[in-house]
């Protein structure tokens, strides 16, 4: 577990009790049911906004308070833990694009609205129903950028997209004519918008160089891990909570050997998914190379998030899949999140090739 600092023991016992309080998974249910195309409460994105929250990992001199990636992280993982819908993680891995390769021009005119919560913004990357960086078909032509993106996170929402082309990263305003918005519906009922851009104005991220996309895409990788994460460790206390009451056989079910081995290697495994997650999101404070930390990052909460999604189904029973119980949303959420920015098998493959196997 990584060491915090005042600071961010602060920023996260504030935002454990505000998410438990203010944004309980009941909370999600109401987004849930209400099935707008956004996906989430602006109203409660507004009050993230006011904590700060918005501008975490943007500098003060936009905005922001920089408190860094780590702390981020911490955020992240409690919203996950209650399944809060928010545009946070997107908006944040947008701004940091254009931290790392925007112009003065360009920081001062977006970073300062993301910071202050006005703005949502995004990262369309994938073309495809599968994460694919080198298939990018998306180009610019006498300053007008056309393509189609799939499944972009908070793409029915967004006012700014970080757009992938063939020749790097463009900022596309999101109010512009040419860009359409199509719904697209996955099982978390989250907004996963197909974005099309059809010759539309484009302003190139020049400062980043060939590695800007790599890097973006670290902490899009290490942002989902951080989400995933709380939603495992709550998936595990959940679990655990409902074996110590649930009786069989007139007994209760946690004092079933099996099933007591079965929860410890669970715990074993968020432990270690807490390890990978944190050396993420440490990686990129410290700057440098964090392509095999953000990688080995999203390889092991991809896995100990399915497994212990499966396993809350499977120790809850087949009334884990009822909508009564909350077993099913985890699941849901776990398996949207395992696919976006790079499957278990696509990780390992990039991480070995970076190893230079």
């Amino acid at each position: 577990m990584a060491v915090l600092n005042e600071e961010q023991t602060m920023l996260r016992d504030m935002a454990r009790e505000w998410t438990r309080n203010e944004s309980p998974v009941t909370a999600w249910r109401k987004v849930r049911d209400a099935d707008t195309a956004t996906g989430y409460n602006a109203s409660v994105y507004g009050e993230m906004a006011q904590m700060g929250w918005a501008g975490i990992v943007i500098p003060e001199a936009y905005g922001g308070t920089d408190f860094g990636w780590l702390s981020l992280g911490l955020v992240i993982e409690e919203l996950g833990r209650t399944l809060t819908a928010s545009p946070l993680s997107a908006s944040a891995v947008a701004a940091a694009a254009i931290v790392l390769g925007g112009s003065e021009a360009q920081k001062d005119r977006w970073l300062p609205q993301i910071a202050s919560g006005e703005l949502v913004a995004t990262f369309a990357l994938d073309e495809g129903p599968r994460h694919d960086p080198e298939a990018i078909k998306t180009n610019v032509a006498g300053g007008k950028l056309s393509g189609t993106k799939a499944f972009v996170a908070e793409g029915d929402s967004a006012g700014l997209f970080v757009v992938a082309a063939s020749d790097g990263l463009y900022l596309v305003d999101g109010g512009q004519a040419g860009v359409s918005r199509a719904r697209r519906h996955l099982t978390d009922f989250r907004s996963h918008a197909e974005v099309t851009f059809d010759a539309v104005e484009a302003d190139k991220l020049a400062d980043g160089g060939d590695k800007l996309l790599d890097q973006v895409l670290d902490r899009a990788r290490v942002v989902a891990s951080a989400e995933m994460l709380g939603m495992a460790q709550q998936a595990f206390e959940t679990t655990l909570d409902y074996l110590k009451q649930r009786r069989q056989f007139d007994q209760v079910l946690s004092t079933f050997q099996a099933l007591q081995h079965r929860m410890a290697g669970l715990f074993s495994d968020i432990e270690l998914m807490r390890s990978a997650v944190e050396a993420g999101l440490a990686a990129i404070d410290a700057g440098g190379d964090t392509r095999q930390a953000a990688l080995l990052a999203k390889t092991k909460a991809n896995e100990v998030g399915h497994a212990m999604s499966r396993e809350m189904i499977q120790l809850h029973g087949g009334i884990g899949m009822t909508d009564e119980y909350d077993a099913g949303f985890y699941l849901k959420r776990m398996r949207v999140l395992e696919a976006v920015w790079g499957n278990t098998a696509y990780l390992r493959d990039r991480f070995a090739r970076l190893g230079g196997y």
